[in-house]
């Protein structure tokens, strides 16, 4: 896996993929950025979330669980000081999808947590994350 950063101006960035694919990445107002873009530690959140719903929606699939929608809101905090890294992390799992049922999504969840996404066993070596899960029903 390969990737690209080159640097624009003041504090923007752009980041490349191995895959391809382009996005713009900027520093906090404070060090000269002007809003244009994600600041680099959101998304090591979005990478993190987005891997962890990867993995739930795709064990629910193989299951042959109908899930409809899958969303994580991430609430995250941050050392005080210098390196400001994360020091925990939690994740809200909101899953929907016709009949399905606590066992199924809490399996996911968990398998997601402590086998398949790579973000969380990398991060979680770092802070604390947890993880929970709301079902909801409504439109299916």
């Amino acid at each position: 896996m390969k990737a690209k950063i080159r640097w624009l101006d003041e504090a923007i960035f752009v980041g490349e993929t191995g895959s391809g694919h382009a996005l713009v990445i900027e520093g906090p107002p404070e060090a000269g950025g002007q809003n244009r873009g994600p600041r680099p530690m959101e998304l090591l959140l979005l990478g993190l979330g987005s891997c962890s719903a990867f993995d739930v929606v795709h064990i629910l699939k193989k299951g042959r669980h109908a899930v409809a929608d899958c969303r994580v809101e991430i609430n995250a905090e941050r050392a005080d000081t210098d390196p400001k890294v994360f020091t925990r992390i939690h994740l809200n799992f909101f899953v929907s999808g016709k009949g399905l049922d606590e066992k199924a999504v809490s399996r996911a969840v968990n398998l997601s947590a402590e086998k398949y996404c790579s973000a969380s066993i990398m991060l979680g070596k770092a802070c604390t994350i947890t993880h929970d899960f709301t079902i909801e029903t409504d439109g299916c």
